[in-house]
């Protein structure tokens, strides 16, 4: 009785709110891009500055808690629809950053409150399981429904988690077991082993490292930390590992004008690589994998060829070092594809792939020889969380119903030959100009500019990142449509225009 009664409460509220979102949008039609769903916004509206008296006051209030120094302001998620974020001053802005890459289909879209509108839905948003223990009844099909429906090529095996950085530390330890289980030749573990892990000492604990790339992210707790080299500030005062560090190939743009000089770069980079893998082994510090993002993210929007990637694969396998593709930030559709590495055209896929952010959950995807040989072994209380594969089969409905990667790509290449544009009339503030569907991002020619440009956007109604050093990153979600990339392109021109 109690369940019928929350579940009549639940959907009332949410019809309401339903309502509400429809209520006093602007359908808008233009030329350039017809609007496909009719929760958006038709621009940014201003009252204030950003962040406003009351995002003031509730910084204010929050730093009394703990350090809330990273707030950009507060927000009205109520308001907020489609592209459009909202903050508590009444503040309506186009959001090309997307809550740090992590909003797939917009604010509040009307399918994912209709999924929530439904009774048989509600016992998943309430009771929480510990999964790995005690899994709901159709935990499996929600897997093939969601996660496994888009499953890398060549890898069946999926294990969720609730973050990035727990899904990377994790697949760096299914990465380890698989690789001390070729050394042992499958065979059964010793007692040696068992009573040295105890105290943090080889056999039990092996030597093994994953080798990084400068500039990249992969996470904040300590394993991933290692691995992590974009800013002094998320390493500084934690206790670290001797893995090895490769260089990230510097790419110099425009590409057509430097097609030699990259390559050599990237030659460059790869050697080091090789290098890296042999003096790791000779310090009896085997490398047992390899990390790399499609493109560094946090690190500054770093890209490399194609070719350098499969070129990275192959030594990989040379050396028997498995291939981890971290996908947190670049998967689920911004770059044109749904998993940014498929552009590679990869003839042996990753042994393992990270995901989280867009994909409503985190978690990895790998090869059936990476599946963990006990229970326990790859583990927590939550797992995940089976609310999150229910929205995230919803997602995948309407990125295929509304073919949101063709978007990605048109939207894109609206927004990258616009900012080429301003890139020739402003060279003086933007420079290298990059990106692949509308994973998009410049140079400005220092942190302060950036920083002074990110502001001025934001007060002018439009949300930016920054990352890396200099460099400003678009994160816009999968509904984000060519009309949106015109309406920033002209806000932005004219800041540029008028920037002193």
């Amino acid at each position: 009785m109690a369940s019928m009664l929350l579940s009549r409460q639940l959907t009332c509220c949410l019809q309401q709110n339903s309502r509400l979102l429809v209520f006093g949008h602007r359908y808008i039609s233009q030329a350039a891009a017809k609007i496909d769903v009719d929760f958006d916004y038709d621009g940014p509206l201003m009252k204030t500055e950003v962040p406003g008296p009351r995002s003031r006051e509730l910084m204010k209030q929050l730093n009394g808690i703990q350090n809330a120094e990273a707030v950009h302001f507060f927000c009205n998620y109520e308001e907020s629809r489609g592209n459009y974020l909202v903050d508590v001053d009444g503040n309506r802005m186009l959001d090309l950053y997307s809550q740090i890459s992590s909003i797939p289909i917009g604010y509040s879209h009307p399918s994912l409150i209709k999924l929530l509108q439904q009774p048989q839905n509600l016992s998943t948003f309430i009771n929480r399981p510990a999964l790995g223990i005690l899994p709901p009844e159709n935990f499996a099909d929600r897997l093939k429904e969601s996660l496994l429906s888009v499953a890398p090529k060549g890898l069946p095996q999926v294990i969720t988690m609730s973050c990035g950085s727990c899904s990377n530390e994790n697949a760096f330890k299914a990465i380890f077991m698989w690789y001390r289980n070729k050394e042992r030749g499958h065979n059964n573990v010793t007692k040696e082993e068992l009573e040295s892990c105890m105290i943090n000492q080889p056999p039990g604990c092996p030597d093994y490292t994953m080798l990084s790339f400068m500039g990249g992210f992969h996470g904040r707790t300590l394993g991933c930390l290692a691995t992590t080299h974009s800013k002094a500030i998320h390493k500084l005062d934690i206790p670290s590992l001797d893995w090895p560090i490769a260089p990230f190939p510097r790419l110099k743009y425009p590409l057509e004008d430097f097609v030699k000089e990259n390559q050599q770069e990237e030659a460059r980079c790869l050697e080091e690589v090789e290098d890296l893998i042999v003096k790791y082994r000779k310090k009896k510090k085997v490398v047992a994998g390899i990390i790399i993002e499609p493109i560094q993210s946090e690190g500054g929007d770093n890209h490399a060829s194609d070719d350098f990637f499969r070129k990275l694969r192959d030594i990989a396998r040379k050396h028997g070092c498995a291939f981890l593709v971290d996908e947190v930030q670049t998967g689920g559709g911004c770059t044109g594809k749904f998993w940014a590495h498929e552009h590679w055209g990869l003839d042996d896929p990753a042994d393992v792939v990270t995901f989280s952010k867009k994909m409503m959950t985190g978690g990895f995807f790998h090869k059936e020889e990476f599946r963990p040989n006990a229970p326990y072994r790859i583990f927590n209380t939550w797992l995940g969380d089976p609310s999150k594969n229910l929205m995230l089969a919803e997602v995948i409905k309407v990125i295929k119903r509304e073919d949101l990667l063709n978007n990605a790509t048109h939207a894109g290449k609206a927004l990258l030959t616009g900012l080429l544009d301003l890139q020739a009339r402003y060279p003086h503030l933007i420079s290298r100009v990059r990106g692949r569907g509308t994973f998009c991002s410049f140079d400005t020619p220092n942190d302060a500019t950036r920083n002074k440009l990110i502001t001025i956007a934001r007060n002018k109604g439009v949300v930016l990142g920054g990352c890396g050093d200099r460099s400003v990153r678009f994160r816009p979600t999968l509904i984000f449509k060519d009309h949106h990339a015109h309406l920033f392109l002209n806000i932005f021109s004219d800041i540029l225009a008028n920037f002193k």
